[in-house]
C-alpha cells in the first residue's frame, strides 16, 4: 500500500469525484514547490497508489494540489475554487490519508486512515 492515500468526495452530489488531477509537493527553499508524483482519481474518487509501495517521505512538511477547476467545468458548474491545496506533515512513516470533502463554493478535510 501507499504511504500516502487521498480521496475526494463532491458533498453536493454526494458522489466520489472521477478524473481530478492530484499533484503532491515538497517545499523546496524561499517559497517556491518541488513536484514529487501526481495521479488521477479513479471511478471511486480515490487514488490508492501515488506513492510507490515501497517509497517513503521523510518528515517534513508536503502539500497537496487538487485541480478542481477541469473537474466542474466537466459538470459546468461554476466555482469559487480552481484548485484546492492542502498542506500537511509527515512526521513519522504511517500510512497518511488526507481526503477532500468538496463542493463548488466550499471544501474541508481531515487526517483519514
Amino acid at each position: 500500500m501507499s504511504q500516502l492515500t487521498t480521496h475526494i468526495l463532491d458533498t453536493t452530489k454526494g458522489r466520489p469525484a472521477a478524473d481530478v488531477t492530484v499533484v503532491l509537493y515538497s517545499p523546496l527553499p524561499g517559497d517556491g514547490w518541488l513536484e514529487i508524483t501526481r495521479g488521477v482519481t479513479n471511478r471511486d474518487g480515490r487514488i490508492p497508489d501515488l506513492l510507490s509501495p515501497t517509497m517513503r517521505l521523510p518528515v517534513g512538511i508536503y502539500k497537496l494540489k487538487f485541480f478542481t477547476q477541469e473537474y466542474f467545468d466537466r459538470a459546468a458548474t461554476t466555482t469559487f475554487y480552481p484548485f484546492v491545496e492542502i498542506v500537511f506533515t509527515v512526521s513519522d512513516a504511517s500510512h497518511y490519508h488526507v481526503p477532500l470533502l468538496l463542493n463548488a463554493y466550499g471544501y474541508s478535510t481531515y487526517r483519514g486512515s
